[in-house]
């Protein structure tokens, strides 16, 4: 069975687009489309079951509130210049957060905040590692995303 008709028929009409009409690639470009499709099919994720929907819009606000408090931050940042030294410095924060979809959108708040970026997440011993553009306190850090994104995430997501 072929998860993905509609991708399969369009990478086989860009592979004959790209290349010759002629048999041999019209089966290549088959062949490649279908196993293409099976291995898009494999990286699905499990749909999440969210529990308390109505945390959503409270978890959405907090991010919106802390990636403009964050651009502003920034920008203060690069107009002060060298006068105010800054330290950019790795943080690893452990985390109670296991389900793929959670993880995601924590990395995708985590990133999308500036002065931010998820770096690389450790399964084995459940940590996230992050790089902060002017760390004053690790321990904040560490305390503002477990307590604002994380413990929101695992209420919302099960």
């Amino acid at each position: 069975m072929i998860p993905y008709p509609l991708l399969t028929v369009s990478l086989i009409v860009m592979w004959l687009t790209l290349n010759a009409f002629t048999l041999g690639h019209l089966l290549l470009g088959t062949l490649i489309a279908v196993f293409a499709g099976w291995a898009l099919a494999a990286l699905r994720p499990e749909k999440p079951k969210i529990r308390k929907w109505h945390l959503l819009p409270i978890l959405a606000f907090r991010v919106m509130v802390d990636i403009i408090r964050s651009n502003a931050a920034v920008a203060l940042l690069i107009v002060r210049g060298k006068r105010r030294p800054h330290t950019a410095a790795f943080i690893t924060i452990p985390l109670e957060i296991e389900h793929p979809v959670a993880l995601a959108a924590m990395s995708v708040i985590l990133t999308s905040t500036p002065g931010s970026a998820w770096l690389a997440y450790d399964s084995r011993q459940k940590t996230v590692l992050i790089h902060v553009l002017d760390l004053v306190d690790e321990e904040a850090w560490v305390a503002t995303i477990k307590q604002r994104y994380e413990s929101l995430l695992l209420e919302i997501i099960e």
